[in-house]
């Protein structure tokens, strides 16, 4: 038996451009719809992600390369011999031709005492010839012998006070880089106090009243310190000291290694300034005495020494059975070490041993002067170094954003930079305050997180975040649309020839 016809479908499901969807017009105006959608949010994509790049002073910034800083300084003879002002003279600028790099940024001037009384006022250096007196400084004044051995040696001494850092002055960097702030911090360290026979406390506040605030209130006008001090009863060493018939002994290879930084905790603060450690070593009643090593194998008469940049450490063998606190004669000898490491950390310069100080100051006018002047030289380099390099990324760099942030801190470096400049000829604490703060402003705008957000973000990192999100929208939209145009481009041929041939 034959089956029957299957029933006929409605006209609209046998023809589907007659579905409403599926009109000509509708579906392209679908098409068209989503193509509006994403050409008016270009703008606001546009915006969204667009790098603010806030221009800078370029070509201002481009001309400090040619401005080196130079900081006078006068020397009063007092004497009426007038070949000795020349003499003196002549022998500095030898000097200073033979040495540059010790001279650099300095413009020693010599006159007469005919002239004192106009730079009296104006920090000028006296020198002042007395007989039968040693060699002395006091203030800034410089006594001197009235013989022949010492007039002809007064250029070789006005060198080593006015500009005593040379190329051998600190061969192992141990000088520490500017900072506004630091912290001292000072730690007792025992090495295993389960051991016995450990040092369980030291006077710290009278000892750094004593050898360490006449340092940082004499350097005030260049840094805040800000001291802490801490006391802890295992402390191991990372490596086995050397045993010797009668001693133990840390050989030369091992001083760089000596602070356990993996089981020391050294600094309890939060705070980012730098940093300067000052460690007293007890060790291990097991370990005593212990002694630092020479290249042949002798134990050195110091148990002190300095890591440069970083701090100074001091070793201490006490007496068994030992005190449980640090006794007064102890604490004089390891504080007197932590003074001379902090001087030597800071860069204050060492008087030549010919000359006394007649001033119980601890650093003398001579010394605080030439290192804020080697301060200030600094500041002034660092910081033109700092906005050359600034500007010299952002052009190299497109995508690096410029903020307001950045842009007013070197505006403001920039501003303080040539205000130094200005008034270097009339006040050295003015010239250093001025190259502190266009150093400081520097280096905020170099390190700014702003700016190195997108500093290792090429446009190549760019194009493998945005393809996988809006290619795989994009491409069937532009298929649709392609699909689309040619087919209307195809009907309205069509079109045109059905209407050629009613014509004819």
């Amino acid at each position: 038996m034959a089956l029957p016809p299957p029933p006929s479908l409605p006209s609209t499901l046998r023809d589907p451009k007659s579905l409403f969807f599926q009109q000509d017009g509708i579906r392209r105006a679908i098409i068209a719809s989503y193509w509006a959608l994403i050409i008016l949010a270009l703008p606001l994509w546009w915006y969204t992600t667009s790098i603010e790049r806030l221009s800078l002073p370029s070509t201002r910034i481009q001309q400090l390369a040619h401005n080196h800083l130079e900081l006078p300084i006068k020397i009063c003879l007092e004497t009426r011999e007038g070949t000795l002002v020349e003499q003196v003279k002549s022998q500095l600028l030898a000097g200073k031709s033979q040495d540059p790099l010790r001279w650099k940024g300095l413009a020693p001037e010599v006159i007469g005492s005919a002239d004192c009384g106009k730079y009296a006022e104006s920090g000028a250096y006296i020198v002042k010839f007395k007989s039968g007196t040693p060699m002395s400084i006091n203030d800034r004044e410089l006594h001197i012998p009235s013989s022949s051995e010492y007039t002809s040696a007064l250029a070789n001494t006005l060198t080593s006070l006015i500009a005593p850092y040379s190329a051998s002055s600190d061969p192992d960097n141990r000088v520490v880089q500017y900072s506004p702030h630091y912290r001292l911090a000072f730690s007792l360290l025992n090495e295993d106090a389960a051991a016995g026979d450990a040092v369980l406390g030291w006077n710290i506040q009278a000892a750094i009243r004593k050898y360490i605030n006449p340092i940082t209130q004499r350097l005030s006008a260049l840094h805040n310190f800000t001291v802490e001090s801490q006391v802890q009863f295992h402390a191991p060493l990372a490596f086995l000291p050397r045993q010797l018939d009668d001693v133990y002994g840390i050989e030369p290879a091992d001083l760089t290694v000596f602070v356990n930084s993996a089981e020391w905790t050294l600094s309890s603060s939060s705070s980012n300034d730098p940093v300067l450690h000052f460690i007293l070593f007890i060790p291990s009643s097991q370990r005593r005495p212990l002694r630092i090593l020479l290249n042949d194998g002798k134990s050195r008469d110091s148990t002190a020494f300095l890591l440069p940049q970083w701090g100074g450490i001091v070793i201490h063998n006490p007496p068994t059975p030992t005190d449980a606190a640090l006794p007064s004669q102890a604490l004089h000898i390891v504080f007197s070490s932590f003074a001379n490491q902090l001087s030597s950390l800071l860069g204050i310069p060492v008087l030549p041993n010919n000359i006394d100080q007649h001033s119980d100051a601890g650093v003398s006018d001579w010394q605080l002067d030439a290192l804020t002047r080697r301060r200030t030289l600094e500041n002034a380099e660092g910081s033109r170094d700092t906005l050359l390099s600034i500007v010299k990324l952002v052009n190299q760099i497109e995508n690096m954003p410029v903020g307001p942030d950045v842009r007013d801190d070197v505006e403001g470096a920039l501003s303080a930079f040539h205000t130094m400049s200005e008034s270097a000829s009339s006040s050295l604490a003015q010239a250093f305050a001025y190259s502190a703060q266009s150093f400081v402003l520097a280096s905020r705008a170099f390190f700014s997180p702003g700016m190195l957000a997108l500093l290792y973000f090429p446009a190549e990192h760019t194009y493998a975040v945005y393809s996988p999100l809006f290619a795989s929208a994009l491409i069937p939209l532009l298929v649709a649309a392609l699909r689309e145009y040619l087919a209307w481009k195809r009907e309205r041929k069509e079109k045109l020839e059905r209407e050629r041939e009613k014509r004819e």
